[in-house]
């Protein structure tokens, strides 16, 4: 079993200054307040909350293009791994949850740490005018249902990162007569069987042959 990690540790991997190790852990310190109410994150994760979760989030950090704005993070939930990136200096961050509660929990947690971050209380299928640098997406859905969510935001020069689990090669195989698009596989650094997908130049296949 892997050790569990610190705030500290996670400060440390994430290369992180003092203020922003800060915010992170008051940020944790709202997210375990506000479970007691409302289903933020897996009841089996919270002993481990800064390996499972923010050190999960956080490593996208170092593969975000230098021009990653507006990142647009879909199904966030408790802001995962949107607001997680914001705190760690991510611009132009678009939060988007349909449910209203969890919605709460994002302007109070964005409120108390000082994050400028949009918040979209709807489904990311309806927000048209919102075209994307980045597009972000952790637990949401399998592949399919996925892009079918992001493709409102989704522009020639979109690059998606999609936090999959060990089933992601079957979940690309099953969309692979729909969808065309530049696959990479980045590995991740808390679960040996998971990783992040980074996909670019992403489109349907009958309007890439239309």
């Amino acid at each position: 079993m892997p050790k569990i990690l610190s705030s500290a540790d996670v400060a440390q991997a994430l290369n992180v200054s003092r203020e922003t190790s800060e915010r992170l852990e008051l940020y944790v310190e709202l997210l375990l307040k506000w479970q007691r109410a409302i289903n933020l994150i897996g009841a089996g994760t919270i002993d481990d909350i800064w390996r499972r979760h923010i050190l999960d989030c956080g490593q996208l950090w170092r593969y975000l293009p230098k021009r990653h704005a507006p990142l647009v993070d879909i199904g966030t939930g408790a802001g995962l791994p949107g607001l997680v990136l914001a705190l760690l200096g991510a611009e132009d961050v678009h939060l988007v949850e349909a449910d209203s509660r969890k919605c709460q929990f994002l302007r109070e947690a964005a409120r108390l740490t000082g994050t400028p971050v949009e918040i979209h209380n709807a489904r990311s299928e309806t927000l048209q005018e919102l075209p994307a640098r980045v597009v972000t997406a952790r637990a949401v859905a399998p592949m399919g249902k996925l892009l079918n969510y992001a493709e409102p935001l989704i522009r020639p020069d979109t690059i998606c990162f999609f936090f999959k689990g060990k089933g992601v090669n079957k979940e690309l195989t099953d969309i692979k007569n729909n969808w065309i698009m530049e696959i990479e596989n980045l590995p991740s650094v808390t679960e040996s069987a998971g990783g992040i997908v980074r996909l670019e130049a992403v489109a349907r296949v009958d309007k890439y042959n239309s």
